[in-house]
This record gives structure tokens, sequence and C-alpha cells, in this order.
């Protein structure tokens, strides 16, 4: 039954920090499916310009950088995923405070957009697909098999982040992490292009006090009623 290609493709969506990356990943790995962490192409993105002192405000700059630019998702079944910036593995840089401050502003504009969806939309292309964001299931998969919706409160959101960060070497404190995650939320809700908000038919899972792999079970649960085994 799939509405893109040739095997089901699901959607994860929600903002910044609900688990939706790590409880798709997961999933993707369960049913030997490819994950695509869309987020991470903006990431990416925002990475690249960072290094070339490309303005992050100049969206005409933005656009021809992407133009130039090589992302490659990887990582399928139990392989571990990767993100590949101009065939450089750039995965452990992605998460870094200078991309997460940037990554709103480089993923607000539309020509940017534009150009990220109409890829996106060709790597979903084949089906068999996770993928995640925060506009998948209304803008960029709007035909996907099966919808998620995936949200938290502001406090586990930015503890969940504290956490990631330090456990990456990264300096961090609660509040801050709080704030800027509440900037984000505003920014990536009130977008022109492809704002952050839940499809109709996407199914709500407030993870705020659940286990990662009670997540993942309920999800699977309902990816084996309305899709198949």
């Amino acid at each position: 039954m799939a509405a893109l290609g040739q095997g089901p493709v699901v959607a994860v969506d929600g903002p910044a920090g609900a688990g939706k990356s790590t409880v798709a990943r997961r999933m993707a790995e369960r049913l030997e499916f490819l994950y695509l962490d869309s987020g991470a192409m903006y990431r990416a993105l925002a990475l690249k310009a960072l290094q070339h002192g490309v303005d992050l405000r100049d969206e005409t700059q933005l656009s021809h950088l992407l133009g130039t630019t090589r992302i490659e998702l990887s990582g399928a079944g139990h392989k571990t995923p990767a993100v590949l910036l101009d065939g450089e593995n750039v995965t452990a840089l992605l998460r870094s405070p200078e991309v997460n401050a940037s990554v709103s502003l480089v993923a607000g504009f539309p020509l940017v957009r534009e150009e990220m969806v109409r890829r996106q939309r060709e790597m979903a292309g084949e089906g068999h697909v996770i993928m995640d964001g925060r506009d998948i299931g209304t803008y960029v998969l709007p035909g996907a098999d099966l919808k998620f919706f995936l949200t938290a409160s502001l406090e586990a959101r930015a503890a969940r982040r504290l956490h990631d960060l330090l456990s990456m070497g990264f300096p961090a404190d609660l509040e801050t992490l709080a704030e800027e995650i509440s900037h984000r939320d505003a920014l990536d809700s009130k977008r022109a292009v492809g704002p952050l908000r839940r499809a109709a038919d996407a199914i709500l899972i407030d993870t705020t006090d659940m286990e990662v792999d009670h997540v993942v079970d309920m999800m699977l649960s309902f990816y084996r009623q309305r899709v198949g085994s």
C-alpha cells in the first residue's frame, strides 16, 4: 500500500528534542528500512555555510551554496546512519552549538527548502523509508502511508538536548538550551514554507515521560495495524 514508491513510507514530525530522530532511527532498524533525517540535510548546509563564511541571512548565497553541495544520507537496517557532505562524513559535527543556533535560519528560506524538499522526495521515492523532520507529513511527503507527530514538554526536551551535547563534549547549560529551543519552536512554526505543525492524520505521541523503546514499540504497533507486518 505504498503511497510514494515501491514500499511503505513513514513520516515522523515534531519539535526539537521530542525524540523523533532517535525513535525514527530505531524503528528503521527494526523494520530494516532506510532512515532519512531531513533535519540533518539543513544542518549540513548550515555547517558548510559556517565553514565557508557564507552570510546565514542571505537567501541567494545559501541557495547558490546548496546548488554546489552534495549531501548524502546513508544507513539502512542495522547500519549506522551517516551524513556525507561533499563526500566527507560530518555526522559528528552536525549537533554542535554553532550549527544548532544556525539551522532554523538556514531552513527558513523558501529557495533552500524548495531544493531540499525536491531532494528529500527523490530519496523517499523507492519506499521502505522512515523520514523525520518538521514538515514531512504535511509538506514533504503528504502521501506517506503512516504519520506520527512526537511532542514533549519544553523541560524534557531541553534536558535531552543537554544530555546529548554533554555526551558529545560540547559545553551547555539547561536554561540557555530551553531558551534556544523555545526560540526555534517559534521560528519553525511561523516560517512561510513548510511550518512545523501536526498533520491532520498524524498520530500524536507525547514522549515526555516515555522511554525510547516504549515509544518505538508503540509506533511499530500502529505500523503493523495500519500498514502491515
